[in-house]
């Protein structure tokens, strides 16, 4: 097993295409052809995580948060991140960041969140645009079946609950090869006039590659007359927080002891209160303050997130129960999550779970 099929793994799961553009995920340390040796799971990589994954003998170290976010000009030691890089590449340790590619994949980190709290009739809080596109190519009647069998295969015509769609129309096709065509139908130099369907089918965006594949492959025309257009429809399996429902209504008071209990939590910061029973609810783990807006659009009853400032508990405008319940302590569940999946799939190495806490942040 080599560390480009684990990145294959991670990235049929979680889609680096979707990331954010301020983040930095993929394989960021080391060779895609090296063999895997160990993977150890953790939250964050710092120079204690990549001791830890040298004493397990780790080569590949599978991190939610990256650990480089901006181009270093220098690696001299001077600060937490050269100095890990350092040594992750002294002892040939290769590092993987999933981040936003996992928040905003179909079963995201807010998801984990929220099915921790219990919460049922889960939908993404903010959808994420411009994921679809729509393939149009033009096909002989008598061969469009073994064509759209193969772009079925190959991730294309799924909608919602629904797969194998695509659209058709009949139509009549022109076309003349010059001297140096092979035309599959007539002859070069010669009009031709074919009886041939027009086929419309959609797809996620980091398909794009495989299905174009299928679609060259398996079409008789030497050249293939085909058309690719992004939509703007948001897909509404994907995209940033999660909103849910808990089974019964909990007065303000409860709920909070409730979060409390159920993260694993001594301390909470939050809004003003409402006086009112809370059910609704949003979740966006790690910074979610600019998801505020949608929230409040949202209608739910609180917002848990983390990294608030002091003027965002102003925005609710008493119209939400905002609740700050810490970064590290809204992303703790990933690592379990993620320890899971590997084990469950590969038994060729050894999976390994860190016992660090990184958390940076201490409270009294």
């Amino acid at each position: 097993m080599l560390i480009k099929d684990i990145v294959s793994f991670l990235e049929n799961l979680f889609p680096t295409y979707y990331s954010e553009e301020f983040d930095n995920t993929g394989l960021l340390v080391g060779n895609p052809d090296t063999k895997v040796q160990g993977v150890l799971i953790t939250l964050d990589t710092l120079e204690s995580i990549v001791d830890e994954a040298i004493q397990k003998k780790c080569n590949l170290i599978i991190s939610y948060h990256p650990i480089l976010f901006s181009p270093l000009k220098k690696i001299n030691e001077e600060d937490y991140v050269e100095r890990t890089i350092t040594k992750a590449i002294q002892h040939n340790i290769a590092i993987y960041a999933i981040h936003t590619a996992l928040d905003n994949a179909e079963n995201s980190i807010s998801d984990l969140l929220a099915t921790q709290l219990g919460l049922s009739n889960l939908q993404k809080l903010i959808p994420k645009k411009n994921v679809i596109k729509k393939l149009t190519f033009y096909i002989p009647k008598n061969k469009k079946e073994k064509v759209l069998h193969s772009l079925y295969e190959a991730g294309a015509g799924k909608v919602g609950n629904y797969d194998n769609c695509s659209f058709q129309n009949k139509g009549i096709g022109s076309f003349k090869g010059n001297a140096n065509s092979n035309p599959t139908i007539g002859k070069p130099n010669e009009l031709q006039l074919e009886k041939e369907v027009q086929i419309h089918i959609t797809y996620l965006a980091h398909k794009e590659k495989q299905i174009l594949k299928a679609l060259f492959e398996n079409h008789p025309y030497e050249e293939v007359a085909y058309e690719v257009i992004g939509l703007e429809n948001s897909y509404p399996l994907m995209g940033m927080g999660t909103i849910g429902t808990l089974a019964q209504p909990l007065s303000e008071k409860k709920f909070l002891s409730y979060l409390k209990e159920k993260i694993g939590i001594s301390y909470l910061r939050y809004s003003s209160s409402l006086k009112k029973n809370i059910q609704k609810i949003a979740v966006v783990c790690g910074s979610g303050s600019t998801a505020i807006n949608y929230a409040l659009r949202a209608n739910v009853d609180a917002f848990l997130t983390a990294d608030l400032k002091y003027h965002d508990f102003f925005k609710v405008n008493q119209k939400v129960l905002l609740v700050d319940i810490g970064h590290y302590e809204s992303e703790q569940f990933i690592k379990s999550k993620l320890y899971h999946l590997f084990s469950k799939k590969f038994s060729t190495f050894a999976v390994h779970l860190s016992k660090i806490n990184t958390n940076p942040v201490n409270y009294i």
